[in-house]
């Protein structure tokens, strides 16, 4: 089952962040991870604010897990902590059983 890697940032270094994000993409390639939004045009109806966010697709939670703990995420991660502020989650997708059509209950 699909999983989803969705992440809410505000980056408070742009020149600093640039370390993050040159490497971050050897995890995500690592570990086949698809990125669905990017930080395009998004509106915050509830909730704190952030000024970008992202959702990335991977084949499954165990795997979208292990790119976050591995090695190559972790370097680019330590690049980015204390020059944004970040919120990541990381939610099991339904399966193709579970999806609910427009209209039904859940």
């Amino acid at each position: 089952m699909t999983a989803y890697w969705i992440a809410h940032v505000t980056v408070l270094d742009p020149v600093k962040y640039k370390d993050y994000t040159d490497i971050a993409p050897l995890a995500f390639k690592k570990f086949g991870a698809v990125f669905l939004a990017r930080g395009g045009a998004a509106q915050v109806l509830e909730g704190e604010s952030f000024a970008r966010h992202v959702v990335i697709r991977f084949p499954d939670m165990q795997t979208a897990l292990d790119c976050y703990h591995s090695p190559e995420y972790q370097a680019a991660k330590a690049n980015r902590d204390g020059h944004c502020v970040a919120q990541i989650t990381i939610v099991e997708g339904l399966g193709a059983d579970s999806v609910l059509a427009l209209g039904d209950r859940q």
